[in-house]
């Protein structure tokens, strides 16, 4: 499994994380649900195959319980990371969620998230959204510095996109920056390497664009970015569409780790298998960016 530092965290982490919003249970959103008996075996099965950064959310339903239930014992493999600034609410059908940033929020999702994942730390706390104005007028900073101090947290960093990134980059306090990224969603590759160069690591979400246009869930905007592109004309033998695009991300040079959710065992294997094979050709690359930057202009 390849690893790479996660900037100045010093954490090494396997490039191939793992996103636990598909443990998040039923009367949440979606269609997919995960029993506890199969959560519980596909996280020993993310920890065998040798993936050591798990990311969640007290927002993902039943994930940060599932995570404090099933791999617990097992804390010393994996870097944890999760969110703060989550409100959440269990309807009778569904989960309602918002995101609030103010002392009280974070210090109770703190709380709650130690509390269900059975452990007295976690390695990195991330704002889950937020703005640059709102977070220094709350005096959160502080606060976050303040868990540090305690040991509840070793590192703090934050989840975010446009139009927002820019001034949090500005602000040189966090230790990591997650966003957007894909072949197919590109928008935010400038900005992956603006924030690497403040010496923070890089964790991609969306870097397998929920698995392309082959997915058992259909996403008609990216899928028309692949068609409209006519990646199928360049995708060679024996590639998988997700292949490819999960490929791509991990060639920007500044990904230190994509965190993919999945719950099914074939398609871990499949990126597995596919993070092994490292990045794409640089000819292959290229051709895929051009004709993805003439789609979008």
């Amino acid at each position: 499994m390849i690893r790479k530092t996660l900037g100045r965290t010093g954490m090494e982490v396997t490039q191939l994380g793992y996103g636990s919003m598909g443990l998040r249970g039923p009367r949440t959103w979606g269609v997919r649900v995960v029993s506890d008996e199969d959560a519980g075996r596909f996280l020993s099965a993310v920890l065998d195959a040798g993936i050591n950064f798990i990311d969640t959310a007290p927002d993902y339903g039943l994930a940060e319980e599932r995570i404090g239930r099933h791999i617990s014992r097992r804390r010393d493999e994996y870097f944890l990371a999760t969110k703060c600034g989550c409100v959440y609410e269990q309807l009778e059908d569904r989960l309602e969620l918002d995101h609030v940033f103010k002392p009280e929020v974070l210090r109770e999702n703190l709380k709650t998230s130690l509390h269900r994942m059975r452990t007295d730390y976690v390695d990195l706390l991330q704002f889950h959204g937020g703005d640059a104005e709102t977070i220094q007028r709350e005096g959160l900073l502080d606060l976050m510095q303040e868990f540090r101090e305690q040991g509840r947290v070793r590192f703090i960093g934050i989840s975010s996109k446009l139009p927002n990134l820019p001034a949090l980059i500005d602000l040189d306090v966090f230790d990591t920056f997650q966003m957007p990224y894909s072949c197919l969603a590109p928008e935010h590759h400038d900005l992956i390497t603006r924030a690497a160069e403040t010496g923070a690591g890089i964790i991609i979400r969306g870097g397998i664009a929920h698995g392309g246009p082959d997915a058992e869930i259909q996403r008609p905007a990216l899928n028309d970015v692949w068609q409209q592109a006519e990646l199928d004309s360049i995708l060679p033998d024996g590639m998988s569409k997700a292949e490819l695009i999960l490929r791509y991300t991990l060639s920007h040079p500044h990904c230190h780790t994509t965190i993919v959710g999945t719950c099914n065992p074939d398609h871990l294997a499949e990126n597995i298998a596919a993070t092994e094979r490292g990045p794409l050709p640089a000819d292959l690359y290229e051709t895929v960016r051009t004709r993805v930057a003439k789609v979008l202009g």
